[in-house]
Order: structure tokens, then C-alpha cells, then sequence
């Protein structure tokens, strides 16, 4: 538990003859914020020390915690104690080192339970609709496959639709592949090459590094005969890769010029979502 942290304090020299700024007398100092005010800042506090943890820094001693918030150690401790009786920091270890506590996960558990993925991923993918011009389009891990939930598909008369339902091989495609290339599953399918594709094969463990490499995985004519798609992964609040947000388009009009345009775009929004879903990243 938190040990409570007691201040030495030197006596006045006579009662309430502390002095003040400007010289006055504390009885005379400026009344202090009202204690309406004075909660609300504690509340802050709180939450600032609640968020200075993550999944790179889950652990931290009371000198870690001080470098991430603006407390000093008296009030620092003293709110670390007042989370960790409500269950929401645990200690442990010598020297002592604070994590988050059950508190923080029962309310991570409530929240992700009311997620709506598509409905979270919309606007960002009714942006990256309108910059690109594209079929864009939400996939969704499930066992071995990647299934589309969500759709937008391009405005021109030339364009590739997968429709919501869709559902295809994790191996298969960019899609696929930007998901695969951040599981444990790779290593399962690395050492197959894959069908021929433009002529050639390609060798998976090679493309899931340069995936992983680049942050993106880019697919030419493999699914849909003359098709050219960049997908990118996008992560959950426990760091796990979920899904992929993948652009669509013909060759004709998806170039290498294209391409490298859309494919910034494409990384800020899977960016985006995967901050929408609690990912730290």
C-alpha cells in the first residue's frame, strides 16, 4: 500500500504570523479557490496520473510518475493513495512500483463491450473516401479470414466493390497480409508461396517484413483482375491487431504517384482509428 507522506513544516515565530507575499500576514492573504474548484483540480490530477500509463510504461516508481505529471511528491503520493483504496492503481515490489489496477480494466471491459466498430470507423473512412476518390473499405479479423464490414464505394463508372460480407483468406491480399504481418499466424503460412501473381511468386515471409517495415501492404491485379489495393492495420487498446483499412482502385488510375499519395492518407486514418479504439500509438 501507499505510505502516507508526512511534511516537516518549520513553526512560525507567533500565531498566525506567517508571512505572505507582498509582506502580509497569511490572515490576510487572498482567499483561497473555493473547494468546489479545489475538487475539480484533485480530479484532474487523477486522471493525469491514470494517463500516464501505457503499454510501454505499465509500471512505473513514484520518481517515473513525477517526471510524466506536474505533482510534487506529497501530492502525488497522497492521490495515489486515494486510487489505490478505490482499486484503481495497485503497488507492489521494492522499491515500490504503481500499475493500473482492476478498477481501470472493469471499466475498459464496459467500454469496449459498447463499441460499434463500423460505427466508430465511419467518419474516418468517409474521409479517406473523399480524398482518394476510391472504393475504401473496413475489414475485421475473424479466425483465420478478414470479412468486410463496412464499405464506401468509389463514384466513378470504373470502380471494384467487395461488399459487406465479403470474406477472404488472411494470406490473400493486401488486406490480408497487413493483418497477418502483425499476428502471431505468419509464421504458419511464411515458408508457402503464394499463387502466381503478375507472372511471379511471391514469398510471404519476405512481403510480411517489408509489411512490417513500411506499415502497409500493397496488392496488384492478385484478387480482382486488374485491381490495385493498399491496406494498413489497425489495433485495439491491448496492442492486438483487429482489422485493416484497405484502398481500392484500377490500375489505370491507382499509379505509383497515386499510390504513394494515398498511402499517407491511408496510414493516418488506420492511425486514427486504431487511437479511437485505445490503441497507444
Amino acid at each position: 500500500m501507499v505510505q502516507d507522506v508526512k511534511l516537516k513544516m518549520s513553526n512560525p515565530k507567533g500565531p498566525n504570523r506567517q508571512k505572505g507575499v507582498l509582506g502580509k500576514s497569511s490572515s490576510e492573504s487572498p482567499a483561497e479557490p473555493s473547494k468546489g474548484a479545489a475538487n475539480v483540480r484533485a480530479v484532474e490530477r487523477a486522471l493525469d496520473i491514470l494517463k500516464a500509463f501505457s503499454a510501454k510504461n505499465y509500471s512505473m516508481s513514484a520518481s517515473e510518475l513525477m517526471h510524466k505529471v506536474d505533482l510534487s511528491r506529497p501530492t502525488l503520493y497522497r492521490l495515489l493513495k486515494t486510487l489505490e483504496n478505490n482499486d484503481f492503481i495497485a503497488s507492489s515490489g521494492e522499491p515500490l512500483k504503481f500499475r493500473l489496477g482492476p478498477a481501470v480494466a472493469q471499466m475498459a471491459h464496459a467500454w469496449s463491450s459498447a463499441l460499434d466498430l463500423s460505427e466508430i470507423a465511419q467518419p474516418i473512412l468517409e474521409n479517406l473516401w473523399t480524398i482518394t476518390g476510391e472504393t475504401v473499405v473496413l475489414f475485421q479479423l475473424q479466425g483465420l479470414d478478414r470479412v468486410c464490414i463496412a464499405e464506401l464505394a468509389s463514384q466513378h463508372a470504373l470502380n471494384y466493390k467487395m461488399g459487406v460480407g465479403y470474406k477472404e483468406h488472411i494470406s490473400v491480399g493486401a488486406s490480408g497480409r497487413a493483418i497477418l504481418a502483425f499476428t502471431d499466424l505468419g509464421e504458419e503460412f511464411e515458408n508457402e508461396p503464394l499463387a502466381k501473381i503478375n507472372h511471379k511468386k511471391l514469398n510471404l515471409k519476405k512481403e510480411l517484413e517489408l509489411i512490417r517495415r513500411k506499415g502497409y501492404a500493397l496488392s496488384q491485379e492478385e484478387v480482382i483482375e486488374g485491381a490495385v489495393a493498399i491496406a494498413a492495420p489497425f489495433f485495439n487498446n491491448t496492442g492486438e491487431v483487429i482489422g485493416a483499412i484497405a484502398v481500392f482502385g484500377p490500375s489505370v488510375r491507382m499509379k505509383k504517384t497515386e499510390i504513394s499519395k494515398y498511402v499517407t492518407d491511408l496510414l493516418q486514418a488506420s492511425k486514427a482509428l486504431s487511437i479511437a479504439l485505445g490503441a497507444d500509438v
